[in-house]
């Protein structure tokens, strides 16, 4: 099981930990389903998760059929990232304050709303650019308090026992939806026409709208006091805890740097497609295929071990950045699709891990600020991040751009190793992680 971190009153307290003994069963892969709240929150996932990647295709298809323009389709992305950036931290705040199920009732169902009013406006013929740009920018809003709420939600849903497995069991949601929505989205696309897949999206949310209100609140774990005081007083008071408590600090670190010159895929798949290896859409599906089916194995991996210790941590961000610079090197199909199978491995490893403990080690009732935090420097540097690799292909090329950003994501693993190496003698807590038994 997982010991739970015992905290001493203060920023940077110590947290201690089991040793790992023995190896679990094959069907404990997926053990946190044995929990009720959790299983109809993942299921609901399941389908709305594809829901949304069918939106996706739909989206573009239809900003290119309009406008015919990548910079009216790189403003749709702008459009639903920059509310991230901007209202992440408040949205952390708001997850601490509100019951999380009844916040994400309230978010489900705007994004549910959002799609549907996709359909109606594609449906009667009424859609164009500016109407597409402010839906997308409600997508955004409602993302940027969904995301923090969502994440800080699982250990109230499963206890600490399982907080490894249940997100490891959100990644494989996440990425077999990454393999099946894109092509249900062309298919539906054809069939029905892309006010089709925005209706498939809008219904799709139902299945998890209908998960929460099925929910027993009483089998909650570790339901947090919601904290009193300023908004801004509240913020600040959750980045100082993850600046100076050392096993949360080096997380954000490493996703900092990482998260803004590393996770730029929407960006760098395309590009590599077009200008390296010279294909055209089928190429670009082989790649993005590629990548989920290396980050399904990983989380597959963690959901069956459990393992998110400090070292993996280091491991999956390590392993990234050497991957990323091994793809800038590659210009032929067969090393190209190996690298991205494996890049998307080490991707989950890293991802996985930091969501992982950031749960584990932080202390209830600041969990939704923390995990906000953590969605700002994942998601919210999008715009930042797509924008400098861009500029930087556009200028350069694409595989100097993308050896360039491979080389700060191995400078960012580095400071973190060497921030963990001057802690670890001061801070019991920079220990292997609490894994179970």
């Amino acid at each position: 099981m997982i010991s739970r971190p015992r905290t001493h009153g203060r920023a940077g307290a110590a947290t201690t930990a089991e040793p790992r003994v023995g190896r679990p069963p094959l069907r404990q892969t997926f053990r946190a389903l044995r929990n009720r709240n959790y299983r109809l929150f993942w299921f609901g996932q399941v389908v709305s998760s594809v829901g949304t990647w069918m939106q996706s295709i739909a989206l573009a298809w239809l900003v290119l059929r309009l406008t015919n323009s990548p910079l009216a389709l790189g403003l749709v992305i702008t459009f639903q990232t920059l509310p991230v950036l901007f209202l992440a931290l408040f949205g952390g705040v708001v997850a601490d304050r509100v019951p999380k199920r009844r916040l994400l009732l309230v978010t489900q169902s705007a994004m549910a709303l959002q799609a549907t009013a996709l359909a109606v406006l594609v449906g009667f013929g009424h859609a164009n650019l500016i109407a597409i740009y402010g839906l997308a920018a409600v997508l955004g809003i409602a993302n940027a308090l969904d995301n923090p709420s969502r994440q800080a939600f699982v250990k109230e849903m499963v206890g600490p026992e399982d907080v490894p497995n249940a997100v490891a069991l959100n990644s494989i949601v996440f990425n077999t939806a990454r393999l099946i929505g894109p092509a249900l989205g062309g298919l539906t696309i054809a069939v029905i026409g892309v006010a089709g897949c925005f209706t498939v999206n809008a219904i799709s949310f139902l299945a998890v709208i209908g998960g929460l209100l099925l929910m027993r609140p009483r089998e909650f774990h570790e339901l947090p006091r919601p904290p009193r005081g300023r908004v801004l007083g509240q913020i600040a008071e959750g980045v100082r805890y993850s600046v100076r408590t050392p096993d949360i600090a080096v997380i954000m670190l490493l996703m900092a740097v990482i998260g803004t010159f590393g996770y730029n895929f929407t960006v760098i798949l395309p590009l590599i497609a077009r200008y390296v290896l010279h294909a055209g859409p089928v190429g670009f599906g082989a790649l993005t295929s590629s990548m989920a089916v290396g980050s399904l194995a990983a989380a597959f991996g963690i959901a069956y071990s459990g393992r998110v210790s400090q070292r993996t941590l280091l491991v999956g961000a390590g392993g990234f950045s050497v991957l990323l610079a091994g793809l800038a090197l590659s210009n032929m199909w067969p090393t190209t699709i190996v690298v991205l199978v494996a890049l998307g491995l080490f991707s989950i490893v890293f991802t996985a891990t930091a969501n992982s403990r950031l749960q584990i080690l932080t202390p209830p009732q600041l969990r939704g600020r923390v995990m906000s935090l953590y969605t700002l420097l994942f998601m919210g540097s999008t715009p930042i991040g797509s924008l400098i690799v861009g500029a930087m292909a556009d200028h350069q090329g694409v595989r100097p751009a993308l050896a360039e950003v491979a080389v700060l994501c191995v400078l960012g693993t580095a400071a973190g190793l060497a921030y963990v190496r001057r802690h670890a003698a001061t801070s019991p807590s920079l220990l292997p992680e609490p894994v179970r038994r």
